[in-house]
């Protein structure tokens, strides 16, 4: 990534905060707490950009423009909210799972390997 780049994300970012600010309270609070959700479980392509993430941002501006409230967008499981937006992505989770799996058939493997010789 070059400075240009670098500098155009950060761009990007305080917009981004900046509609993030003016949505109504209760929407705010859900925003920070499903972004700190995907932040720690997935996922991957989170860290590529903000798509999902202004995904979001559009999503709550249309239903507070509707004068819903925000669980009435997301559902009262905010976590199954989360999750079912990246049902089909890969998570930090499933690459840790597979770094685990990779190492312990590596390590098998070697384990065989030493007896049968």
């Amino acid at each position: 990534m070059n400075i240009q780049e670098m500098v155009q994300g950060k761009k990007e970012w305080r917009a981004h905060v900046a509609r993030v600010k003016t949505l109504p309270q209760d929407y705010q609070i859900v925003y920070h707490e499903i972004q700190k959700y995907l932040f720690r479980v997935g996922p991957v392509e989170l860290g590529d950009g903000i798509g999902l993430l202004t995904g979001i941002v559009d999503l709550f501006e249309e239903g507070a423009s509707l004068g819903k409230g925000v669980l009435e967008v997301t559902g009262r499981d905010v976590a199954a909210f989360c999750d079912e937006l990246v049902k089909d992505s890969k998570t930090y989770a499933d690459l840790y799972q597979e770094s685990v799996n990779q190492k312990v058939n590596q390590a098998v493997n070697k384990s065989i390997n030493k007896k049968q010789k």
